[in-house]
């Protein structure tokens, strides 16, 4: 297998561009294979035969699965520039919000971006916005710039989702617009200022592959997840 650490992902996967983050943070050196989710490659099956998905960081020939889970061995591997807080208690809740981000946010939001007005929309968006409204209240406590205080950290890696990929989907392809400036001011801000970042310029893919990506799928009628 290629090198100490390899990372084997999809190239508009928020997921992989997680870990992708991560490592670009810590400064750490990798191999990167481009595995395709349509014709799953042999290594790939190997490496995580029980859910069969990327990312998959593998390390001296040790297979890694699961974003959130291989942030954190990133993070405990390679202490400098931590990406999660030192106190034990502040740990615990970033890995409580990167869990809610993981297990109710993303999918609410997922659902309401390709739900059309009418047909279970409604219902969808306002789910969505009982969710968002929990994280939005989060940066206002303090008056945050990312959600570990003045720096790009985990939880902020953990809901890179929202930040790019949401804003584009909603914008360019379904017209379904989650994360307004009215509704969710603190939200916005904090998307912009990812986005801006240089890792969030670094690592977010680009508008005009993504873009069109996403509109053959609607065309298609292919969207997972709703």
């Amino acid at each position: 297998m290629e090198g100490d650490l390899m990372l084997l992902g999809v190239w508009g996967s928020p997921f992989v561009r997680r870990v992708r983050m991560a490592l670009a943070m810590k400064g750490v050196d990798y191999v990167y294979r481009e595995d395709d989710l349509m014709n799953k490659s042999p290594l790939l099956l190997e490496l995580n035969p029980v859910h069969k998905k990327v990312p998959m960081l593998v390390h001296h020939g040790k297979p890694i699965a699961e974003p959130l889970v291989i942030i954190e061995y990133i993070d405990e591997k390679w202490p400098d520039n931590p990406l999660l807080p030192v106190d034990p208690y502040d740990r615990a809740v970033a890995r409580f919000w990167a869990r809610y981000i993981d297990d109710k946010v993303n999918h609410a939001v997922w659902k309401a971006l390709w739900s059309p007005p009418g047909e279970g929309g409604d219902a969808a968006c306002e789910e969505a916005y009982g969710m968002l409204e929990k994280l939005e209240g989060l940066l206002k406590e303090g008056d945050k710039k990312y959600f570990g205080g003045d720096g790009i950290g985990y939880v902020d890696i953990a809901a890179n989702f929202m930040a790019h990929w949401s804003i584009l989907i909603g914008e360019e392809v379904t017209g379904v617009r989650i994360l307004t400036e009215d509704r969710f001011p603190a939200l916005c801000e904090w998307a912009k200022n990812f986005t801006g970042s240089s890792i969030g310029a670094a690592h977010f893919p680009e508008k005009e592959k993504l873009v069109p990506f996403f509109k053959a799928m609607l065309a298609a009628k292919s969207v997972p997840y709703t």
